[in-house]
């Protein structure tokens, strides 16, 4: 019986579709471009209602004429699904039977015309169901899309730029990407007109910045030697933002712009007065304002880096300066002799006045100013076992207030964030056996020991907790090693055997560690893999490493200012270079394809970049050779 009934309707179907030779001519691909047979069924019901609504107008068919097929969908819309359900049960049993049949492989086109019948949309809702595909678009104001866009990253928003014209149109809004720049730290500062398309501006950015990465990895860029043959013996030297400043023996104060490579010759108060002979020079800073040295005759002066070659700033200590430090993003000084502190810093009229002074029971080992603060510097001082903290708004009648004090345990290295405090600390004695020498996290908040890290037998020479990735601490010991703690954690990241004669000064970033040794090597090291990349020697300890993401500063300082033997011949025994010390300024932003900061006579035809990989071109052998 069920067979007659498929046969009948089959024929039913096909004396439509001869009826209706539009429907017939039309492409049989399915409503999505591929065959299917949720289309081939939207088609006959389409088709047959198309039959079904023009004859409405002339007769109603009672429930007797009409097909059965017809009384299954009727109650499939009023809800009665038990007939559907036998009827897709009786065709799975007769498809198990026949599975090769073919009787209901049909296909057809649906028409868009009777949107307005009930069966038509109840199919298609089933399909937008079935298949996820919406069959309406909703609008949103532009405003209110942009803000959705606005939490997605760059990935995302390239992604969603290929989704249609109208999201291409949101995903690259300049307002979008002008944020992203910022946050990744490329044109701080910049406003929205700076830049026509702030799309290519971050791709640009980032294309440099792994250019740059793949130099330093490769030690591919331009190097240069700061000297001043007049100064005789290099004394100091620091480094902030493009500017580098060195003292000599000479008692002369040379600063340079490697930005623009002016050179300037700081005029110092002792060559004004014309002192005979000139002291020598103890310390020199230097930030994006501000530069200072300090003299062995207690001398010290403040030049600004902006406004002329003349001390702005000058005062007298009665003894040696031991320790200068300037404030990286303001202008605070402070300097030690012997035990007294002098906190200077300019008012709100631009006036230098000292701020503060104090006199400690020993004479101090260093001093350093915490970033950060502007109205009233806040200072860090260490004197043998204790660890002061001093703010300007002290007054002589008050303590200082004390950060950390162990008997027995002096202090071998300070260095300080704009919220925290490292304090390399060295066992003697009894507390020998408490597991060697340690370095101590201090809150500057709240005064107190918040993390306890390192159990190394050797003293810690350096520690460098300002100029470190978040959550990341980076010190050398005396045992050659370059250690690398996480403070969230207080494990070890990594640990490099470095140096032979200790570590003396150290730095790292997100990815790298550049330490410098007792010997005069300095070492860039890999930090994820812990291995060295390179790697470059001069005669004198290095005393200073700054770099930042495209540049480099290292200074190797003689421990001995007088040498003997330089020459017998003359009367200035350190006319030799090799006595004076060296700094050597590397810049690794530098194209490695375009020759100019190689010498002419190492120019040549090679091109094999990959045969050598320090950058330097041969005169000799690969030379073209031109025929007679």
């Amino acid at each position: 019986m069920d067979e007659d009934e498929l046969l009948a309707f089959r024929e039913r179907w096909k004396q439509e579709l001869k009826k209706n030779p539009k429907a017939s001519g039309k492409d049989k691909e399915g409503y999505f471009g591929h065959l299917s047979k949720d289309s081939s069924s939207v088609h006959q019901s389409t088709s047959f209602w198309e039959k079904q609504s023009n004859a409405s107008q002339q007769t109603q068919p009672t429930a007797k004429d009409q097909p059965e097929y017809v009384s299954i969908a009727e109650g499939l819309l009023d809800g009665r699904s038990s007939p559907l359900l036998d009827r897709i049960e009786q065709e799975r049993t007769r498809r198990k039977r026949a599975p090769d049949s073919d009787a209901l492989n049909t296909d057809a086109r649906p028409k868009k015309e009777n949107k307005c019948q009930k069966l038509l949309e109840q199919f298609l809702q089933d399909l937008n169901e079935v298949n996820d595909i919406p069959f309406f678009d909703v609008e949103l104001p532009y405003e209110l899309a942009l803000k959705i866009f606005y939490f997605l990253g760059r990935t995302d928003l390239g992604r969603c730029a290929q989704v249609s014209k109208s999201w291409k149109v949101l995903a690259e809004d300049e307002v979008l990407w002008h944020r992203l720049c910022l946050e990744e730290g490329y044109n701080n500062g910049a406003s929205i007109s700076d830049s026509p398309c702030w799309k290519s501006t971050l791709r640009d950015c980032r294309n440099t910045e792994n250019g740059v990465k793949s130099n330093w990895k490769n030690r591919v860029g331009s190097i240069r030697h700061l000297q001043y043959e007049l100064g005789k013996v290099l004394c100091d030297v620091s480094s902030c933002a493009g500017l580098v400043i060195a003292g000599y023996t000479s008692g002369d104060v040379r600063l340079w712009d490697t930005l623009h490579w002016d050179k300037s010759y700081l005029h110092t108060t002792h060559s004004i007065r014309d002192e005979t002979p000139a002291p020598y020079v103890s310390h020199v800073r230097v930030n994006k304002t501000v530069a200072t040295a300090a003299y062995e005759n207690g001398c010290v002066d403040v030049w600004s880096t902006e406004t002329g070659l003349e001390p702005i700033h000058q005062y007298q200590h009665l003894r040696r300066v031991h320790a200068v430090d300037l404030s990286p993003d303001s202008p605070a000084l402070a300097s030690a002799s012997g035990p007294d502190v002098r906190v200077d810093a300019p008012d709100e009229k631009g006036y230098w006045r000292s701020r503060c002074l104090v006199q400690l029971p020993t004479t101090v080992d260093g001093v350093l100013v915490v970033p950060g603060r502007w109205d009233f510097p806040l200072v860090t001082v260490w004197a043998g076992e204790s660890v002061y903290l001093l703010d300007s708004k002290w007054k002589e009648e008050q303590e200082p207030r004390i950060l950390h004090y162990v008997y027995g345990h002096p202090v071998t290295c300070v260095d300080v964030s704009p919220c925290r405090a490292a304090l390399g600390i060295k066992s003697c004695g009894w507390g020998m056996n408490d597991g060697g020498n340690k370095i101590q996290v201090y809150s500057l908040e709240t005064s107190q020991c918040e993390l306890t890290v390192g159990n190394s037998a050797g003293d810690f020479t350096c520690v460098n907790l300002r100029d470190s990735p978040p959550h990341l601490l980076v010190c050398g010991n005396k045992d050659r090693r370059v250690r690398v703690f996480d403070l969230r954690t207080g494990s070890s990241v990594v640990s490099l055997y470095a140096h032979h004669m200790g570590v003396t000064t150290v730095q790292a970033d997100d990815w790298k560690v550049v330490s410098g040794g007792g010997e005069g090597l300095v070492s860039v090291w890999e930090m994820r893999i812990g291995a060295k990349l390179w790697e470059m020697h001069n005669r004198h300890p290095v005393r200073h490493i700054g770099f930042n993401s495209s540049t480099l500063v290292t200074a190797n300082i003689p421990d001995e200012k007088n040498p003997r033997g330089a020459c017998i011949t003359d009367d200035d025994l350190t006319a030799h270079r090799r006595y004076r010390g060296l700094i050597c300024h590397y810049d690794f932003s530098m194209d490695s394809s375009t020759q100019d900061h190689i010498l002419p006579i190492c120019r040549s035809n090679y091109t094999e970049s990959s045969g050598y990989s320090y950058n330097i071109g041969l005169a000799v052998p690969y030379d073209i050779l031109k025929g007679p």
